[in-house]
């Protein structure tokens, strides 16, 4: 069996809704996983910042004119009366649903529900357009089977037992479509799997049932050597191991959500990159033996970066200091992205600064400390093995007319990183680019 996956863009309009039936063989067993149509998670975030906030007028306005675009959308999407008819009937009953939150107290709880709909609304739009043109598919509640426990880490076993019984009650069909994104938590509440989750429920379900192969559909062929938007003539490259495809995610490449990687990686799952305004393409391969000996193969770019730099002579010849500044990361929540060390100062870098202030008081009880934002991590993926020779300093040698705050070398065989300020990121990328490929 296969997991398709295909992104908001990929079902952006009801044209391209439609020709999701080019992709999709009917007659092949496999589960499609869709995500909200493009636009819709943002405008549910706007109408529950504005139930949050006692807006309830702009709500309505906000609900209003986001049902108006799928009124729109379904008068493309169906040819039939009988199908139109299904899909208003949908429509508005989520809206209403989502109307309906203007008479209670608005909490965290609340949003996630409002925020669950737009997956819902796709995948079931797409379950009733099926059905117009007479393919037999059948709609898995993702509510049913993907769950996070109280870390909102995932659990796999879970998700196994329940989606394999699920998918036992159909044993003669073949074409199965569930939600990304949602989930239930430990206590049974619908939560999420957060941004770009949906790549990450297909590789949770990739993983749970063992598949054949993950496709991840979106809108560029595969996994480009930099960032196309930036950079020119960059190309996509036809294959990537684990490792190599964790850390470009992680660093910044958009294509791919960075936890989905993890999942396949652990029960040795393929992951293929495909582009949907181009089937044909070959795309990019993600697989246990992906790897390129020898070889530079991309560059990736994370924004947003905060670098928070520890100066204290109490690090000296001490043992511990590292260990309660950790800690407080730690007690906070914060993941930590670079670290560089000396004798008597530490700089490391975060990308959640929401306890940033916090965070902050209680370093400052250990030294001085300074902070930075507005920095942007450059990621260079590699052989960059303790056997290889020459290559991180082409890296450094490609960059060397700007200043850059901090380097990470060594503590991965597939990573050079570089923390510079972001006005520089174009530059660097730009730099990279031109004197590596």
């Amino acid at each position: 069996m296969k997991i398709l996956k295909f992104g908001g863009t990929s079902v952006g309009s009801a044209e391209r809704i439609q020709s999701l039936t080019d992709i999709v063989n009917p007659a092949e067993r496999q589960i499609v996983v869709l995500s909200a149509v493009a636009g819709t998670t943002n405008a549910l975030v706007e109408i529950s910042k504005a139930f949050l906030n006692g807006k309830k007028d702009e709500a309505k306005e906000l609900i209003k004119d986001h049902k108006n675009k799928y009124e729109a959308l379904i008068k493309d999407l169906f040819s039939t009366e009988n199908g139109y008819k299904q899909g208003k009937e949908l429509i508005d009953y989520h809206f209403n649903f989502i109307a309906s939150f203007s008479n209670d107290l608005f909490t965290q709880i609340e949003e996630k529900n409002i925020l669950a709909q737009g997956e819902l609304m796709s995948t079931t739009l797409w379950h009733l357009y099926l059905a117009e043109k007479g393919v037999e598919s059948v709609l898995l509640p993702a509510l049913d089977f993907m769950k996070i426990d109280e870390d909102n880490e995932p659990v796999v076993p879970f998700i196994k037992e329940k989606l394999e019984s699920l998918l036992a009650e159909y044993p003669e069909n073949s074409l199965f479509i569930t939600q990304g994104f949602i989930c239930r938590n430990s206590f049974g509440e619908i939560d999420n799997l957060r941004r770009g989750g949906s790549d990450y429920t297909a590789s949770l379900i990739g993983a749970a049932i063992q598949a054949d192969e993950i496709q991840i559909w979106t809108d560029i062929d595969g996994m480009h050597n930099n960032d196309p938007r930036i950079v020119k003539n960059t190309t996509p490259i036809a294959e990537l191991s684990f490792d190599e495809a964790a850390e470009l995610a992680y660093f910044g490449a958009k294509i791919l959500h960075p936890q989905s990687v993890f999942p396949a990686q652990r029960y040795n799952v393929p992951v293929r990159l495909l582009n949907t305004m181009d089937p044909k393409a070959f795309g990019t391969l993600i697989s246990q033996n992906g790897a390129k000996k020898g070889a530079i193969r991309a560059v990736a770019a994370k924004d947003d970066i905060t670098a928070i730099h520890i100066h204290s002579s109490r690090m000296l010849l001490a043992y511990g200091f590292l260990r309660k500044i950790f800690e407080i990361f730690e007690r906070y929540k914060t993941p930590i992205d670079m670290i560089t060390t000396s004798e008597v100062a530490v700089s490391l870098t975060i990308d959640d600064t929401k306890n940033l202030e916090d965070i902050i008081r209680e370093v400052e009880d250990f030294g001085k400390v300074s902070v930075d934002k507005n920095q942007t991590i450059i990621c260079v993926v590699g052989d960059f093995g303790a056997n290889t020779h020459g290559y991180a300093a082409r890296v450094l040698d490609s960059v060397k007319h700007l200043p850059l705050r901090m380097v990470s070398y060594g503590g991965s065989d597939y990573n050079v990183s570089m923390l510079l300020d972001s006005d520089y990121k174009v530059e660097a990328l730009r730099s990279l680019h031109n004197r590596i490929f």
